[in-house]
């Protein structure tokens, strides 16, 4: 924990006299975790995970179905003819217009400003022209490549395609680690950013993954330039219909809510103790969470107070009020840590009931997460609020009266993980 030190000095009409240390010379409030002596969750684990992914590339490394290629002196020279075609083939162009498949878009942003092509078109490649497979299933394992964009050359190695066998899923992942490497190609970047929660389609079968960059430095790219967002919304030519628009068009219109939301998905919140509700929809190939549209990257929430720490004592009296079976309101002695604890908790369900919009009756069903406190950096720390175990996931069908227009979103939980991070 943190020492803190304390120095008094006595003042009168002569002045400040020495200052007096204390006795003794610090004190390190209590913590939480000493109750059951935890260690914290996190500890260690990003070290294990290098580790691991170390061992996987040692391992690819010296892969016997790496071993043929050392024994085809032809390699070299076909590979230089197979990149020369490369670079002639139409494929190695951005789009201008869409057919249908699955297409990657990169969304590059500095102010008001957005990064064109030349024919003045968001950046656009071409994932899949023939798509039929799981969108949902495709997406996610997107998001998850889109921590390692400097590994996508790796990754590709890793993925030993046939086309005449492999399975329709691995077909399109490759494709997709295809389309990441000549985006970073034609940008001549490799980092393209955080996926956007949820891809945009149409109804002629377009599909568009959407990557989303601010740029803060004079960073350089190829074949692209800066133009104002509004003029690009309103110098674009629409080939489609105000009633059944094309993705390209629904993504032109819509560019400014999702640079918002990328915007709005990087904003941290100040130091404290803060109370979370944690509510999630299932449907049938996802679980999603409901966040607050304004901060998107974390629960529905509301502040408890400013000091961040849970002490021993207050987690020791909250692990009593768990315990209890039938809960009754019984306070605290006055003048205590848990009696302050107590008050402003309920000052805190109170708002957070009024936030989401649920009669403060139904609160007395709810439970308050107690197995452990989510530490956040070490100063932002929350504790969680839950609904009835029956309550905590709305299943398809049931009524969700959280909509965007309402101030909320619902995120898939594999989104919203990312974005905590």
């Amino acid at each position: 924990g943190t020492a803190y030190y304390v120095q008094v000095s006595a003042y009168n009409m002569k002045g400040w006299g020495p200052p007096q240390a204390s006795v003794p010379p610090f004190a390190i409030p209590s913590n939480w975790r000493e109750y059951d002596g935890r260690a914290p969750r996190r500890r260690g684990q990003a070290e294990a995970l290098d580790h691991l992914l170390g061992q996987v590339k040692t391992v690819h490394q010296h892969c016997i179905c790496h071993e043929p290629c050392k024994n085809q002196p032809q390699s070299r020279k076909h590979s230089v003819s197979k990149s020369l075609k490369h670079l002639f083939h139409p494929g190695s162009k951005f789009l201008k217009t869409l057919k249908r498949g699955l297409y990657l878009t990169a969304i590059f942003y500095k102010d008001d400003n957005i990064l064109v092509t030349h024919e003045d078109q968001i950046p656009v490649v071409e994932i899949d022209d023939t798509y039929s497979c799981l969108l949902m299933q495709d997406f996610l394992w997107f998001t998850k490549v889109s921590c390692m964009w400097d590994e996508i050359l790796w990754l590709r190695q890793g993925v030993t395609v046939s086309q005449s066998s492999c399975s329709c899923i691995l077909q399109t992942r490759f494709k997709m680690l295809l389309a990441i490497s000549q985006m970073q190609g034609l940008l001549g970047i490799q980092d393209l950013g955080q996926v956007f929660f949820e891809p945009v389609k149409d109804k002629q079968g377009n599909i568009l993954i959407i990557t989303l960059k601010e740029v803060k430095t004079n960073q350089t790219f190829e074949s692209v330039r800066w133009v104002p967002i509004c003029k690009l919304q309103t110098s674009r030519k629409s080939v489609s219909s105000p009633e059944e628009p094309t993705a390209l068009d629904t993504l032109l219109i819509s560019v400014q809510d999702k640079l918002a939301y990328h915007q709005r998905s990087s904003h941290a919140l100040s130091p404290g103790l803060y109370l979370g509700y944690l509510k999630l929809c299932s449907a049938v190939d996802q679980i999603r969470v409901l966040v607050p549209e304004q901060l998107p990257n974390i629960l529905c929430h509301v502040k408890i107070r400013s000091n961040p720490n849970i002490s021993r004592e207050e987690w020791e009296w909250l692990q009593k009020m768990a315990s209890v079976e039938e809960p009754v309101p019984a306070e605290p002695e006055a003048e205590t840590s848990q009696n302050h604890l107590f008050q402003e908790l309920q000052v805190a369900i109170k708002e957070l009931m009024t936030l989401v919009n649920i009669p403060l009756q139904e609160a007395k069903d709810f439970r308050l997460y107690s197995q452990e406190v989510l530490d956040f950096g070490g100063q932002v720390s929350f504790l969680l609020l839950l609904p009835p175990s029956d309550d905590v996931c709305t299943a398809p069908g049931q009524n969700n009266p959280y909509t965007p227009s309402s101030g909320f979103l619902t995120l898939p939980l594999q989104i919203f993980e990312l974005g905590e991070q």
